[in-house]
């Protein structure tokens, strides 16, 4: 018997499975008030998966008011579209918009690693198509647990090859990413992704179905029982600490992405928007139909009425529910006026796709939808879209918190002999965080589609949008997380800064953020706190860096049993480049003779360092300083050098400090180095410090003196600290050692491979 609304409120007292899919009692009982009535079979599961965490942002939106707080009309001036929207779109100049996005497919990616990532990869690009831009480009921030836990040998290469499986056959370049290892992320892998694109101004899209007549078309692929209650359910659950619990049973649920499906759906929809004949369009993520569905007419003017019995089907016997809630990938939701529905079919007939008038746009504030002649929906859209519980979570600071910065890492015993240094340098930088990312960025295509003009292992990854004026942009990722557990405000400061500067190494211009805020529980208390703090760090920082948040996502339930991940904000940070031809690389060696100079003030700050976490495991004490209006300066100072051609290479210092920018940029360059440490200052301190706020140029002979004398005029602290050697084979670091490059490369490259194959 179809559970119809007639039969809905004929069977007031029916039992229904809401705590089994996710709901709350009281959000159960406000869900009968709203309808005046039980809900349905298909009104539950819309209503659990749009009011889950992961489609609700309902622990999370209470705090959403520091980006309005601290977003200037200044800001906002460049903003075309944001927080609200699939992704946020900025204008680059010269009539172009770039449109980026971070999203998470975290607990997907820990049950089945493979799907998981690549559907990740598929999810974010659609996203993207559906503000009318063509994905360009993609990044992938990733955390794992421990690199020799027996289950990150089974996580970290399903993931990997997901993501370069699905992207390689797309024809999308994949220009950066992290890779991050901590026991922390055990049974949680964080699995983030990130896509950019770029249209022209005029041809921007956003989801709303407006016009009353016009009818609503679902093109792609066809419906099946994969991915029900995937991402929505699954992301909003705290996995069980037994691997053979909740994880594993949830294997199902995990969607199963075709990207050569997704590849022909990107040219359909770039074709549909150059013939100006979509109205509206929305993707089909997380929540399937329930979420395009309701959001398309929660934005729209008018409601929504839908026939579920055209909707294609690849499984028989599903019923209304799980077709409302399947979360088959690859398949996308158009508004479109009667008169351009003939075109419309034509366009997705000349690509293969399949494509189906499902309903219409009706007068009314009612989304109506009909199986089988009998109506089993009949809701207030926006009470399921953007009208769904919103708590304000307790929030308290960790009564350990106190203990854990009394903790600093100044008593740590630290190395202080020739001998001991120069074993320090090769043990931390063959170490899993630092070690060479190669064996991760081979399996992906970083050159596809020729417009790359930087990727891993550059600071960013830049992207030409122009090719006959070379403008570009540049994005970068990053997070200590480390530094966010030990101050959650100032460590998000930390993590935007480190992103703007590596935007600003490779001569772009930052200009926009996105992030991936991902956290343990939000029903504990201390998380919350550490979120609020983090939320408000980032947004007060961009505030006072004039770059707006435009978009981005929210993680929760990252945790096994009480145990949560470290506190992790991924910032992502967009710059744009009006030429790309004067990008700044990593390494050095472009000019002989080139000097090497370092930008910034090295202090001694070891709290949250990599060298604590591998010589000690230790985490404690308080991150380095954060230092806005310095990050702001140095990148002025960068792209002006760029701009002047002063600048033949720079490298950020971050984890690792300066030896391990040093080791990577001579290997990078394929040259040796000659560098004088400051007589004046402790070796170690020099080599391994994580302060802030620093920068490694090699500028030519010729242009030393206008560089410094350009950063003593605006007070940018500027130190000769070495010159670059294309005769050397070596790394030489006065009075400390000399380390042979293929020393440094063996020890560099080859932790990776043996830990993974």
């Amino acid at each position: 018997m179809i559970d119809s609304v007639e039969h809905a409120a004929a069977t007031p007292e029916q039992a229904q499975p809401f705590r089994e899919l996710g709901l709350k009692d009281d959000e159960y009982a406000r869900i009968r008030e709203i309808l005046g009535r039980r809900p349905t079979d298909a009104e539950l599961a819309m209503y659990s998966v749009m009011w889950s965490e992961h489609c609700s942002y309902k622990s999370s939106k209470v705090h959403w008011k520091h980006w309005s707080a601290n977003t200037t009309p200044e800001m906002k001036a460049k903003m075309l579209a944001g927080i609200g929207e699939n992704a946020g779109v900025v204008d680059i100049g010269d009539g172009w918009a770039v449109t980026f996005k971070l999203e998470s497919h975290n607990h997907p990616s820990y049950v089945e690693p493979y799907q998981g990532a690549a559907t990740g990869v598929g999810g974010i690009v659609r996203d993207i198509m559906a503000m009318g831009a063509r994905p360009l480009a993609v990044m992938d921030p990733l955390r794992f647990g421990a690199a020799d836990h027996p289950d990150t040998k089974r996580v970290l290469p399903g993931v990997v090859a997901g993501i370069g499986g699905y992207g390689n056959c797309l024809g999308l370049p994949n220009i950066g990413g992290e890779v991050v290892f901590d026991s922390s992320y055990q049974g949680n892998p964080l699995v983030n992704a990130l896509c950019v694109g770029a249209m022209r101004s005029e041809d921007l899209h956003l989801a709303h179905a407006s016009g009353t007549g016009n009818k609503v078309i679902l093109f792609g692929a066809r419906t099946g029982l994969d991915g029900i209650g995937g991402v929505s359910v699954l992301a909003s659950e705290t996995f069980s600490g037994d691997e053979g619990g909740t994880g594993r049973k949830k294997l199902p649920a995990v969607q199963v992405g075709d990207p050569f499906t997704e590849k022909v759906l990107i040219e359909c929809c770039l074709e549909l928007f150059r013939e100006g004949i979509v109205v509206g369009i929305q993707d089909l993520g997380g929540a399937g139909l329930s979420c395009a569905t309701s959001e398309l007419a929660s934005a729209g003017d008018g409601g929504m009425h839908v026939e579920l019995d055209r909707v294609p089907l690849r499984a028989t016997g599903m019923t209304p529910a799980e077709i409302l809630s399947s979360e088959s990938q690859e398949r996308m939701c158009a508004v479109v006026k009667p008169s351009d529905v003939d075109a419309f079919m034509r366009v997705c007939e000349k690509w293969d796709v399949i494509a189906t008038e499902i309903g219409e746009v009706t007068e009314g504030d009612r989304l109506i939808i009909t199986w089988q002649g009998e109506t089993v929906v009949d809701v207030p859209p926006r009470t399921v879209a953007h009208e769904g519980p919103m708590y304000e979570r307790p929030i308290a600071r960790p009564a350990d918190q106190d203990d854990l910065i009394a903790d600093g890492a100044e008593k740590l015993a630290r190395p202080s002999t020739s001998d001991e240094l120069r074993a320090e340098v090769l043990r931390m930088i063959s170490s899993p965080n630092l070690a060479s990312r190669r064996w991760v960025t081979e399996q992906y295509d970083r050159y596809v589609r020729g417009g790359t003009v930087l990727a891993q292992p550059s600071d960013s990854g830049m992207i030409r949008i122009d090719e006959e004026t070379g403008r570009g942009v540049a994005l970068a990722t990053d997070c200590n997380a480390r530094f966010v557990k030990l101050d959650p405000y100032t460590g998000t400061q930390l993590a935007l800064a480190e992103a703007y500067r590596n935007v600003a190494v490779s001569g772009a211009t930052p200009l926009a953020v996105t992030n991936c805020l991902n956290f343990g529980s939000p029903e504990d208390p201390g998380v919350m706190w550490q979120f609020e703090q983090a939320v408000r760090g980032l947004a007060e920082g961009c505030k006072e860096l004039g770059i707006p948040v435009t978009g981005g996502n929210v993680s929760f339930y990252n945790q096994t049993g009480s145990t949560a991940i470290l506190p992790t904000p991924v910032v992502g940070v967009l710059g744009v480049i009006d030429d790309v031809r004067r990008r700044i690389p990593t390494g050095i060696g472009a000019e002989a003779g080139e000097t090497l100079l370092l930008l910034g003030d090295t202090r001694d700050e070891f709290g949250g360092s990599e060298w604590a976490h591998v010589v000690h495991g230790h985490l404690g004490g308080v991150p380095p300083k954060v230092d806005l209006a310095r990050e702001k300066l140095i990148g002025e100072i960068l792209v002006a050098g760029s701009r002047d051609g002063m600048i033949s290479a720079a490298h950020d210092l971050s984890d690792g400090g300066l030896v391990q920018t040093l080791v990577e940029t001579c290997l990078i360059g394929e040259v040796g180095a000659r560098v004088f440490l400051d007589p004046d200052q402790d070796p170690f301190v020099q080599l391994f410090s994580e302060s802030a706020g620093r920068v490694l140029v090699a500028v030519p002979r010729s242009e030393e003196l206008r560089f410094t004398e350009m950063c003593a005029a605006r007070g940018l602290p500027c130190r000769r600290t070495g010159v670059v050697d294309p005769e050397s084979e070596a790394l030489e670091i006065q009075d400390v050692a000399t380390f042979p490059l293929e020393e440094l490369r063996t020890a560099w490259e080859g932790t990776l491979p043996a830990l993974f194959g």
